[in-house]
């Protein structure tokens, strides 16, 4: 059997944040890094729709009983550290049952790979990905919202950058402006969240270079119209070739 091909190191370090099995700190620096690189966060959001199905096929483990009493025989038990034996022993147990899950999972994505035509785990060829970092209306520079445009899974993967409980009476709604100037509705963005959103055909032309992304500040369930938006424009930016 020919080896897998072997997965470029974003890719790779995308698909274990999807998988579930980084550290705190890996897991915590994934995140940063979706905020901040669109095509990382497509590359997450793909992962994540491609293992799911395969994740819920793998049935939880159970280490035998004999694996909790052998432990407990080998640590040193006496009258004075009974309190300590029984901390280690329940660290241990915890430890045990994460490794096999790690290890459950490895295999899963394991397979999975070695299972996938090469073309399936690329990025899109350089220069057709858009991406888009939408800044505020009022002269900040940090973006709000982040956004890239994968023509190949025709999906635009949002992360939205702002702070969770600001507002909870409004709604972030996303907009896009094409050359017509006529805005088409994209849908709702949780704050603080990374949301990917399958385009219809009917939206395809409208993102391309130089389209303008917006988002506006909305009631709850979106702008009233559904062809324009009614509350303030909170955001913008422009899709650009990568």
């Amino acid at each position: 059997m020919s080896e897998a091909p072997e997965l470029p190191e974003a890719e790779a370090f995308a698909a274990e944040h999807a998988l579930g099995v980084l550290s705190a700190v890996e897991r915590r620096s994934a995140e940063t890094r979706m905020a901040a690189d669109p095509a990382f966060a497509a590359q997450v959001e793909a992962w994540r729709e491609r293992l799911g199905p395969m994740i819920d096929e793998v049935a939880a483990i159970t280490p035998p009983t004999a694996v909790w009493t052998r432990i407990e025989r080998e640590l040193p038990a006496n009258d004075n550290a009974s309190e300590k034996v029984m901390r280690d022993l329940r660290f241990w147990k915890r430890a045990t049952v994460g490794s096999l899950g790690l290890a459950a999972a490895a295999m899963v994505l394991t397979v999975l790979i070695a299972n996938q035509p090469p073309l399936m785990v690329q990025a899109p060829p350089p220069g057709q990905l858009l991406n888009a970092s939408l800044v505020s209306q009022t002269g900040q520079p940090q973006p709000l919202f982040v956004a890239a445009y994968d023509p190949v899974r025709k999906a635009l993967i949002v992360t939205s950058l702002v702070t969770p409980g600001n507002d909870p009476g409004h709604v972030h709604e996303l907009w896009v402006i094409p050359a017509d100037g006529k805005p088409r509705p994209l849908g709702i963005l949780e704050p603080g969240k990374t949301r990917s959103m399958p385009m219809p055909s009917t939206l395809l032309p409208s993102l391309v270079d130089g389209s303008a992304l917006a988002v506006s500040l909305e009631p709850p369930g979106g702008s009233p119209k559904v062809d324009t938006p009614t509350g303030p424009i909170t955001a913008v930016g422009k899709l650009a070739k990568i």
